[in-house]
């Protein structure tokens, strides 16, 4: 054994001992040794280095995704609803309050548990599947119109989490919401108010009952909406509402105001300024008062509410200087035409340039002159009217000379002037700042001041005035003098309405005078009348033709009628015409006899001669009337398409109604009805009037069509050659709140025409005067019959 290791011992020592040549090579070039050394080292560093980074990004990544998530889950949980499709029934997401997303039927029926009302969603972009707004209405208690009330408004997006978006029906989960009140009371009624009148301790709010999405040239980007209701009263309806702001960016919903309007009218987008961007106009005239609210859009620094709705008021002139502060200060007490005239002067003196302030108080007082100037362009059967519009638009001179026209016209405006609570004050008193010396306002604050402080306050502050002439003086004096004992007198002002000829012939023996020993004489440039009387007042109620129980004394029968008819105080009456080109024109003519003949009231009426009737068919029959009469009542008119988002079951009933009513009169092709879009496409511009009409609290709806109207529908109607197209006049039909006809004029005989709407003395509802085959008639709607008699 030892011989053995003997021999292994050299072996081994061989095997250890490195060969001579590596040694020289080695013992040669020994940085090469060193080079193959550090770059194994250097392999091995990176190696491990390049691991290290990539466990770090991969433990970064998986952090910020845990983050992301945790996020998700703080705010909006149904964001990582998904993970419960993975994670075991131990780890699933607790969703906490917020709620997962559900379909609309399962949206409908959690509201119906709560006892809330499911209503129509408006969409909020093109595609109505991806979101939209959901008004939330509830039944309100002892109600009998306009019962659901809006309580809430919702914001509903599409869910597409992938735990959803597999499914056959849509998903939706709530992204907003904004709990919704009606307006105080006492704010919507605010402009019909007296301003002498105490505000109302307690105040209720009024219900918003529709939701309407503003279409086409609103502000961007976000949807704007319009909340409102409605309230009937004996002047008309009356609406009032919210705006709603949508914000996209910010997924929220933002109440922008409130509003009111006395006249019915809705809120809408409109270019009043110059720039590019629509305001929003608020239409409060009430009358012929104009008031116009316009908001613009203005930017906010603030993150959740970035825009505002700003109004342009006129309280802080835009300008330092004085001419455009007078400009405003006459403004603000309602002279809009003068005031803009003043300011289109220093417009032209900066060289057409205003400041963007400026420019928005010039056109908001533009808006309103354009509405007053045509107020006061109209021919108004009321001399009271017709002065009011001409004072309103500042036409001191025009408004002055129908006061001089008659004793009649002078003692009517008196009980105007004496009636005015402080708007014809403050227009006369903003004039005469600006111009103290002008002869028209100054006869117009005297009037004023005689009708109601006195004629003695006015002759003092006449003679006070420091620049006024003699002239001037004794023709205010003399307009003065035409109201001495007229405005205290408490006589019976006669009330007739009737149809009007003229007559070349006159048998005195045929007549009745209040004096039997006159002669009927006409004096120059004058011509008899014969009126054949439809109804008048007898001092306790209206009497209608035929008059079956007007029976006269056998003695003194002309005292009765004189007394009867009001003519003892009142002989005089208006004789109004309409010229071919559709105005109104009106004399004045005076009673002189009277004659009953079976059951026609006839009167013998002298006066100037009227322009003849060029053409009985096109153009309305002469009317006559006293001026205590009728008080002429017309309402605001809107479109059809505008009264659709307001009532959209009675408008369709009316276009069905309306042309049915074409085709049995012949207007247009018997057929088929056409489907309710093709009729609104041809219909829906039509203008209508909303009024109660039956005393009921309720408004109708009344349509007048033009034949022009009629005709743009007969367009594919084929004509024969040489044909001449038959003319007609204007024709209405009217619908009660019911939705049914309750007055047309598309009759067989084709011989009745709505002339106006009026208001009677002593009468609390409304009558329609009809013009007939030969005279006029004033109908009133009777409850027991329930029709218009």
């Amino acid at each position: 054994m030892a011989n053995r290791s003997r021999k292994l011992t050299p072996k081994a020592s061989k095997l250890n001992k490195p060969r001579a040549g590596a040694m020289k090579r080695v013992a040669k070039n020994p940085q090469k040794k060193l080079k193959r050394e550090s770059w194994l080292s250097s392999m091995l560093a990176m190696s491990t280095t390049g691991c290290a980074i990539a466990i770090l990004f991969i433990s970064a990544s998986l952090i910020m995704a845990f983050a992301w998530i945790s996020v998700l889950f703080i705010f909006n949980p149904d964001r990582v609803s998904w993970l419960n499709k993975i994670l075991p029934a131990w780890a699933q997401i607790p969703l906490g309050k917020h709620e997962r997303p559900k379909t609309l039927k399962q949206i409908q029926l959690d509201l119906s548990k709560k006892n809330q009302i499911f209503g129509e969603p408006l969409p909020l972009n093109q595609n109505t599947e991806t979101s939209f707004l959901l008004p939330v209405f509830q039944q309100r208690a002892n109600c009998q119109s306009d019962c659901k009330e809006l309580v809430e408004l919702r914001v509903y997006e599409l869910s597409v989490e992938l735990e959803f978006k597999s499914q056959s029906e849509n998903y939706y989960y709530l992204a907003t919401q904004l709990p919704v009140a009606g307006p105080e009371e006492s704010f919507v009624t605010s402009p019909w108010l007296d301003e002498t009148l105490e505000p109302q301790d307690i105040s209720i709010p009024l219900p918003l009952t529709q939701v309407q999405r503003f279409e086409g040239g609103t502000p961007s980007p976000g949807v704007w909406f319009n909340l409102r209701g409605q309230r009937h009263q004996e002047t008309g309806a009356f609406a009032y509402g919210q705006i709603v702001y949508y914000n996209p960016e910010r997924t929220n919903l933002l109440q922008m105001l409130s509003w009111t309007s006395p006249n019915g009218q809705l809120p809408k987008w409109q270019q009043v300024t110059g720039d590019s961007t629509k305001e929003l106009v608020v239409d409060q005239t009430v009358g012929l008062e104009p008031h116009l609210q316009v908001y613009q859009v203005k930017s906010l620094r603030l993150f959740l509410k970035p825009i505002q709705l700003e109004a342009i008021t006129l309280k802080s002139p835009a300008l330092k200087d004085y001419g455009y502060q007078n400009a405003l200060s006459i403004a603000r007490s309602g002279l809009w035409t003068p005031a803009f005239e003043w300011l289109k002067f220093i417009k032209k003196q900066r060289k057409g340039v205003l400041p963007e302030a400026a420019q928005a108080q010039m056109d908001l007082i533009r808006l309103h002159s354009q509405l007053t100037q045509t107020q006061a362009q109209k021919i108004w059967a009321s001399p009271s009217q017709q002065v009011l519009a001409d004072l309103i638009d500042g036409r001191w001179g025009k408004a002055l000379q129908v006061f001089e026209v008659s004793p009649h016209n002078s003692q009517e405006i008196a009980t105007l002037l004496k009636a005015d609570k402080k708007r014809l004050w403050n227009r006369t008193a903003a004039a005469l700042r600006v111009n103290p010396n002008r002869r028209e306002v100054q006869a117009w604050f005297a009037l004023i001041l005689a009708v109601q402080q006195g004629e003695g306050h006015a002759n003092s502050w006449l003679k006070a005035q420091p620049k006024i002439t003699k002239e001037n003086l004794d023709y205010i004096q003399g307009l003065l003098a035409r109201l001495n004992g007229e405005i205290t007198k408490s006589q019976i002002s006669s009330q007739i309405v009737g149809t009007v000829q003229p007559i070349t012939q006159v048998t005195s023996s045929e007549w009745l005078q209040a004096n039997s020993t006159a002669d009927l004489k006409l004096t120059d440039n004058q011509v008899w009348y014969q009126v054949e009387v439809s109804a008048f007042n007898d001092g306790k109620r209206w009497l209608n033709s035929p008059f079956e129980n007007l029976n006269p004394p056998k003695t003194d029968a002309a005292k009765f009628f004189w007394k009867t008819l009001g003519i003892t105080s009142d002989p005089e009456i208006q004789i109004v015409v309409w010229l071919p080109n559709g105005e109104q024109q009106i004399i004045i003519a005076a009673i002189k006899a009277v004659q009953l003949r079976g059951k026609v009231l006839r009167l013998l009426a002298a006066g100037p001669k009227i322009p003849e009737n060029q053409n009985d068919v096109l153009q309305p029959k002469p009317l006559a009337l006293t001026n205590a009469a009728l008080e002429w009542v017309q309402p605001s008119p809107i479109t059809l398409r505008e009264l659709y988002q307001q009532n959209p079951q009675g408008v369709k009933v009316i276009l069905s109604s309306v042309w049915q009513s074409l085709q049995e009169s012949g207007e247009i092709v018997a057929g088929a009805i056409p489907t309710f879009e093709e009729m609104q496409e041809k219909l829906g511009d039509w203008p209508v009037q909303v009024i109660d009409l039956t005393n009921n609290a309720q408004p109708e709806i009344i349509l007048t069509i033009s034949p022009e109207a009629i005709a743009s529908l007969n367009q594919s109607k084929p004509g024969i050659p040489g044909e001449k197209t038959e003319q007609r006049r204007d024709r209405t039909i009217i619908l009660s709140d019911s939705n049914e006809v309750i007055y047309t004029d598309f009759t067989g005989n084709d011989l009745q025409r709505l002339s106006a709407i009026a208001k009677l003395s002593g009468v609390q509802s409304l009558a329609l005067l009809v013009e007939n085959a030969h005279n006029y008639s004033l109908k009133r709607w009777s409850q027991k019959n329930q029709r218009f008699e």
